[in-house]
């Protein structure tokens, strides 16, 4: 029986191997295309592009990049159809560099092939080998969370990073309603208060200094404002965006406007403040519950059982 086992697993883990070899050898062959900048790059117009002490060049020397443009030299094409998606999802979750996606699909590839190589590694140290049954679910879960991990773990970096913009908006947007009203532009205003609140609040300072670099680009200021909404994720800075650039087009005060927008969210912030104490009670039952209540049960009645055992004793005698 041992034998029969350890037949079958040798022949799965052969099967796993040819196949992963063969997809690794057919991929160039299936994708059958070369980025666009690997084309400029060989015609020699990859070095007006990453220039030293650009931007680009410096995010092209990472060590990320580096990884990612020697894997792609192999002819392994990391880019898929939903691309721009993806990149969207990463950006909500802060990771904003040009090559974030290419090291996504990667970090997934790897997850599906390493995990299960990784449990049989370990099980063919440690010789406790499963049955047939057991050894094939064991692979395909470790393979469907080396799929699913990373989306997971993009999901709630997203969510973090939402709840850390939206808890400091508030006061971001009270600081920038001063500014308004000592007399700074809008452009002016988004400049300093992205300066002001580096230490503070680390991700809205970047979104704002984003806003101001586009504007200073040229870009109109209703472009920037849309762009600041799509990367923030956050439906209350939709919401700021679209009153400023209404008040805009209408010649109404912005700063009017904003100080009821500002009334309006310190009441949301409130809101859920109180909510969240209302929740209190409710997640206290829960440990009161299973471990209180138990304790005070075995208190009450541990003197009543001693006096009931007493009586009992001496009824026999």
């Amino acid at each position: 029986m041992i034998s029969t086992n350890l037949a079958n697993l040798v022949v799965m883990g052969l099967v796993f191997v040819a196949v992963v070899l063969v997809v690794l050898a057919l991929a160039p062959a299936l994708i059958g295309r070369v980025g666009i900048k690997d084309r400029l790059a060989a015609q020699g117009g990859g070095a007006a592009i990453d220039a030293p002490g650009s931007i680009r060049a410096d995010q092209g020397n990472s060590m990320w990049a580096r990884l990612l443009a020697e894997i792609e030299s192999r002819g392994l094409n990391l880019t898929d159809e939903a691309s721009n998606k993806m990149a969207e999802k990463l950006a909500l979750a802060g990771f904003d560099q040009p090559y974030a996606q290419r090291a996504y699909t990667l970090a997934r590839a790897a997850g599906t092939l390493g995990l299960p190589a990784l449990v049989l590694t370990f099980m063919s140290l440690t010789g406790a080998w499963p049955n047939v049954t057991k050894l094939y679910m064991i692979l395909l879960g470790s393979l469907m969370l080396g799929l699913y991990l990373p989306a997971i773990i993009v999901s709630s970096r997203a969510d973090t990073r939402a709840k850390e913009i939206l808890n400091g908006f508030p006061d971001t947007l009270d600081l920038l309603l001063v500014c308004l009203e000592a007399g700074l532009g809008i452009d002016a205003a988004f400049s300093r208060v992205g300066s002001e609140i580096v230490g503070s609040h680390p991700l809205l300072a970047k979104l704002f200094g984003q806003v101001s670099l586009e504007l200073r680009a040229g870009r109109s200021r209703e472009d920037a404002l849309r762009l600041l909404a799509r990367k923030s994720g956050v439906s209350e800075i939709t919401a700021f965006t679209t009153l400023i650039i209404q008040s805009d087009k209408l010649g109404a005060s912005v700063a009017q406007a904003l100080r009821i927008y500002a009334a309006e969210l310190r009441e949301q912030r409130r809101m859920r403040a109180e909510e969240k104490a209302h929740r209190i009670p409710v997640l206290l039952s829960i440990p009161l519950v299973c471990f209180m209540l138990p304790t005070m049960i075995a208190v009450l009645m541990l003197p009543a059982g001693i006096n009931m055992k007493n009586q009992m004793a001496s009824v026999d005698k």
